[in-house]
């Protein structure tokens, strides 16, 4: 392929026909961060809940360590989870260096983060809103976290969505402790930067086309989540006369 318009054919034409290979990274890149989001959030909804509602000695420092995790190269995480999952490391026992196991670790500490932070932001701004109505009603901080949390919920999917587009997108981490093994541990992200040092260009358009789909998607989702939680907002109450 010598232009740009024929390898972005090719690749359309990979896209559109099912190319097995193609769709096989796609499939495993979709497991991988999903399984990663799922994890991640029953961790960082938890955590950011408890983080919104709790007033101890010392919180100012942990949201400044989470906030900072925020910016966590990618690289770094993916390097110390394979010292940690090596077989010299203290989780070598385990195996899973160079595993669908080790990608969804990596994407995991990437995406707990993101999730308590956001969720700490709206649980927090809840809390400020209707927290005082809740204590005096005589819930608990357990209590309010809860409640707070059902009330936010569309608000608390966007952090969801937002986290899932954290997983699928991040390419270091996973490079490493997976090792970008064929019809293993290869995915959108790797399999693009592989494919493009290779110069096979048609998968790797092909591939970035779909992971733009992706994302366009989950961007898609938010605004529309947004837009139906403010008409929820706005609609007056069932049985409240005018």
């Amino acid at each position: 392929m010598n232009t740009w318009s024929d390898s972005l054919s090719t690749a359309l034409e990979l896209v559109l026909s099912g190319d097995a290979a193609l769709w096989a990274i796609v499939g495993r890149s979709l497991g991988v961060s999903a399984t990663a989001t799922v994890i991640g959030c029953a961790v960082g909804l938890w955590l950011g809940a408890w983080l919104g509602v709790s007033r101890f000695v010392g919180r100012g420092v942990v949201l400044t360590v989470f906030n900072t995790l925020l910016a966590l190269p990618s690289v770094v995480v993916g390097l110390v989870i394979y010292l940690l999952l090596s077989r010299s490391g203290p989780l070598g026992f385990l195996g899973w260096l160079f595993s669908f196991q080790a990608m969804v670790l990596a994407q995991v500490v990437l995406v707990v983060p993101v999730v308590t932070a956001l969720t700490r932001q709206v649980i927090e701004d809840a809390d400020a809103h209707h927290g005082e109505q809740l204590r005096s009603l005589g819930a608990g901080s357990a209590m309010r976290a809860v409640l707070l949390a059902w009330d936010e919920r569309y608000a608390l999917l966007t952090v969801a969505i937002t986290a899932f587009g954290r997983a699928i997108s991040e390419v270091g981490a996973v490079m490493i402790v997976g090792g970008n093994i064929d019809g293993f541990t290869r995915v959108m992200t790797t399999a693009i930067a592989l494919e493009t040092s290779k110069g096979d260009l048609p998968l790797a358009l092909g591939l970035g086309v779909v992971l733009l789909g992706v994302v366009l998607l989950l961007n898609a989702l938010v605004s529309a989540l947004r837009r139906w939680r403010e008409r929820l907002d706005t609609q007056p109450l069932s049985g409240v006369s005018a």
